[in-house]
């Protein structure tokens, strides 16, 4: 048997199973390298990843199957877009009558006509009912236009 081992194993074939394992070797290194960094960037706990990952092939699969969908990059860009889409809508509000979407300048809903603000006497601007004076005219709200003769 040891002869016919002998025969099998070669010098070169021991050396070619030296240097395939020794590239799985560096292979194994570099994936471990790779979940920790991943992680990191992920914003998980990229240490125990780490040594999950230095499973052979499970820990990998574990890191893959069980990993965040997203970068913590992206999560924030993710979460300032969404920020930014709130803001821009933030400027239009809800008719209080039907919940309808309107512009902060409307002074009537255009779906239920219900009056939203009141316009001022002098200078037709549109005002908060908590106005108690026309900001562009100066003029208190509830007096009339004054017409000189």
């Amino acid at each position: 048997m040891n002869e016919l081992l002998s025969q099998v194993l070669t010098p070169e074939i021991q050396q070619a199973f030296t240097i395939m394992l020794g590239m799985l070797v560096v292979l194994h290194a570099l994936v471990v390298i790779w979940v920790a960094r991943d992680a990191y960037q992920r914003g998980t706990w990229w240490w125990l990843w780490a040594i999950v990952a230095l499973v052979p092939v499970v820990g990998v699969v574990a890191y893959v199957l069980l990993r965040p969908q997203l970068l913590a990059v992206d999560r924030e860009e993710q979460e300032l877009e969404v920020a930014i889409k709130q803001r821009q809508l933030m400027k239009y509000g809800e008719c209080a009558n039907c919940g309808y979407p309107v512009e902060a300048d409307y002074v009537i809903c255009p779906n239920c006509h219900q009056r939203l603000k009141n316009l001022c006497s002098t200078c037709n601007h549109a005002l908060d009912p908590a106005w108690s004076v026309c900001p562009f005219c100066a003029t208190p709200v509830g007096q009339t236009r004054r017409t000189n003769r």
